[in-house]
């Protein structure tokens, strides 16, 4: 009796005896991120307004204009950036 090997089935083994990999996600990163609190980076929070966060925060280092539709306005902050949507705030994000 002879075994036959065809090329499907001898790529298929190949695959089967390489050893497997993964990436690995660094969770730790995300749990040592500061917080929006007074312990962490103060900075707006959502559906704020642009008079509030203007007056809560100030002036904005850098003010682009606004992109698409519905009209996204960002507003850049030394530590982080202010998303608007019209004049609500959609998030903020902290530099890294």
């Amino acid at each position: 009796m002879t075994l036959r090997f065809t090329i499907p089935s001898a790529v298929l083994l190949c695959l089967l005896t390489q050893p497997a990999a993964a990436d690995v996600l660094l969770i730790e990163s995300i749990h040592t991120a500061p917080i929006n609190s007074e312990e962490g980076v103060p900075r707006p929070t959502r559906s704020m307004t642009m008079d509030q966060v203007e007056r809560r925060f100030g002036q904005p280092t850098n003010a682009h204009p606004s992109v698409g539709e519905p009209p996204i306005t960002r507003w850049d902050y030394s530590n982080y950036s202010v998303f608007f949507e019209y004049e609500h705030v959609l998030t903020s994000v902290l530099h890294r």
